[in-house]
């Protein structure tokens, strides 16, 4: 896979005010730092740009170095030997990404449309943690709602039906940042492939199970890459979703 291009300095220059411009500082979690300290922020990160496809990571590189997605969309996925892929999940900005238990990155990662990253080094990121005790706390919080993530999407794998099965992924796609509700209308940039790679079904499933939800009237599809939920409640139902 292709490589993205070195990180670029995060210290001054024209990246000095980027932190303070951040339209999704609120879900990441640099949130902690007050604006007041925003320039000491500024001093331990990088900024990536990689075009869709491009890889940020792959499983098994060394994992010295964590991200922050500021824009565009991550799927992170794993390989079987026999080159089967298992997506196991899609970021959003304000998400992270990064984190090695053995020095090692568990799962590779690929930008799935144009992305830009927020690049910390570990040695910076612990950095931050002496200075700001409150980004740490911000990060078991982040670390919670994804074990939540992961509990759904193991009763998501294991127990539902297709139908479900996309029902629950389009109303994951579609719900609100910050609190239990929805918006209807629901973006779906990645394929078919990696719709059916991430819900264990084959791309022929997929693609019939949005054809019958969109003929009983479920969903309806504006565009290639948008989905509009006319009924939460009767699509929440058949989800088995709360």
């Amino acid at each position: 896979m292709n490589r993205g291009a070195p990180a670029k300095a995060g210290h001054g220059g024209s990246h000095a005010s980027a932190c303070d411009q951040c339209t999704v500082r609120h879900r990441a979690i640099c949130s902690a730092v007050d604006f007041d300290h925003t320039a000491d922020l500024d001093a331990l990160v990088g900024h990536r740009d990689l075009a869709a496809g491009r890889s940020i990571f792959e499983e098994g590189d060394d994992g010295g170095t964590v991200f922050n997605i500021s824009a565009g969309e991550v799927r992170l996925y794993k390989l079987l030997p026999d080159g089967r892929r298992q997506i196991t999940g899609f970021l959003r900005p304000g998400d992270f990404l990064g984190l090695s238990s053995h020095g090692a990155y568990a799962y590779s990662a690929e930008a799935m449309t144009n992305v830009s990253l927020c690049v910390f080094r570990i040695g910076d990121l612990e950095k931050l943690f002496d200075a700001f005790p409150k980004v740490r706390n911000r990060m078991l919080e982040k670390a919670n709602d994804e074990l939540a993530v992961a509990q759904e999407q193991m009763l998501l794998l294991g127990r539902k039906t297709a139908r479900e099965k996309v029902l629950s992924f389009l109303l994951r796609r579609g719900r609100h940042e910050d609190d239990d509700g929805y918006n209807p209308e629901v973006s779906v940039p990645m394929t078919r492939s990696d719709i059916a790679d991430y819900l264990g079904l084959t791309v022929e499933t997929v693609s019939r199970t949005f054809t019958a939800l969109r003929e009983e009237g479920l969903i309806e599809t504006p565009s290639a890459h948008s989905v509009f939920l006319p009924n939460i409640k009767r699509i929440k139902d058949i989800a088995g979703a709360f």
